[in-house]
């Protein structure tokens, strides 16, 4: 099951990244796994396993597949919903779900009654919930007020020239006061994993740390979604901020760091403390079309009323590329900190633009702290 619901998300990721629409990638979901299901319960229909008399009474085979995909679908987001809020742990809760679900169809497949009106249920009140909110979502990318402040999260590993291209166009189209960026820090995924053992930083590799899994890893977890090597959150912060400065635009966009927050609640709390500084005031939520984008939009999502704001990836620039080596793709500053860093200076000077201003930092095992 939990190789279904890995390859079910990979499915879902292809169509955001092709469209970065949240319905578009939750259907696509749905098909693959009404394919399996109807597949599946066709089997067990006919051999015998599952009485056709049984199977009728939720709507055939047809239907069985439609509710079981459903509720199916329902159970493995409230799984990631629960441990997004640090409750329970992402795979234990979309195995538990996903493992729920499958005894409710039997029982229901088999004529309980009692079963059969919690499977219809479930089956139609998740789709409802499910596939309303990202259409609500969707929805609101296309009508939004052309007022109010941006909010860009992600990893930032490094910051790169399409972050800079989505802060630009969200401050001219839709005529934001400012938007705030702010980078992750160390993932609660990896939190949880480092205080079990199940992964550990093997080694730092031109500034970046490099995380591997242990003999004690789950063989069926993903623990780097979004690659093995990061650079310091600290780090991460000082580059947004020299690639912001260097593109004239700091007076419209903050780089925030709410370490504590961030470490007791996520983005999650990032938002509740934007919103109380900000009351009233539209927020606008930029976002990528990659996985680490469209999971950010998930929490913004979650978070209330926030107005996407999607941007396909399809120019080639990424952090994966800039990690491998591939040069041009940053800020020039950003490009003469990575450089230094690589190299193990234990001082870092970065030039910004033509002023030929001049940022210095200390070099802490890849973490850098500014010079007075």
């Amino acid at each position: 099951m939990t190789t279904f619901a890995r390859l079910s998300s990979r499915i879902e990721e292809w169509a955001n990244a092709l469209t970065a629409r949240i319905s578009v990638g939750r259907l696509a979901r749905f098909a693959a796994q009404f394919a399996f299901n109807w597949a599946g319960l066709a089997v067990l229909v006919q051999g015998g396993a599952i009485r056709a008399e049984g199977i009728a009474t939720v709507g055939g085979l047809l239907g069985a597949a439609v509710i079981t995909t459903l509720a199916s679908q329902g159970a493995q987001y409230f799984g990631v919903f629960l441990f997004q809020r640090r409750i329970g742990d992402y795979y234990l809760n979309v195995l538990i779900g996903l493992s729920a679900n499958v005894m409710v169809t039997a029982l229901a497949t088999a004529g309980l009654s009692v079963a059969r009106e919690v499977f219809l249920v479930s089956g139609i009140g998740f789709g409802i919930v499910i596939f309303g909110l990202g259409l609500l979502s969707d929805l609101r990318s296309h009508f939004f007020p052309r007022r109010g402040i941006g909010i860009f999260f992600g990893t930032f590993n490094p910051f790169h020239n399409s972050h800079l291209e989505l802060i630009r166009r969200a401050l001219d189209e839709r005529r934001l006061e400012k938007v705030i960026v702010h980078p992750t820090g160390v993932p609660w995924l990896h939190v949880r994993a480092l205080n079990r053992g199940e992964i550990r930083v093997a080694c730092q590799e031109n500034g970046f740390q490099i995380y591997e899994t242990t003999d004690r890893a789950d063989i069926h977890a993903d623990y780097f979604p979004t690659g093995n090597a990061f650079l310091a959150p600290e780090t991460r912060w000082h580059l947004i901020r020299l690639a912001v400065e260097e593109a004239g635009l700091s007076d419209r966009v903050e780089v925030a760091y709410m370490a504590d927050t961030y470490a007791e609640k996520g983005f999650f709390g990032v938002v509740a403390k934007i919103r109380r500084a900000h009351p009233g005031v539209p927020l606008h939520g930029l976002h990528g079309s990659d996985a680490g984008g469209m999971h950010a939009r998930l929490i913004m999502d979650e978070c209330g009323w926030i107005y996407p704001i999607p941007f396909l990836r399809r120019n080639g620039v990424s952090a994966t590329a800039i990690r491998e080596g591939q040069k041009g793709l940053t800020a020039t500053a950003v490009a003469q900190a990575l450089e230094q860093i690589a190299a193990g200076a234990g001082e870092i000077q970065v030039q910004i633009g033509p002023s030929e201003d001049l940022r210095k930092y200390q070099n802490q095992g890849g973490s850098l702290v500014p010079l007075v």
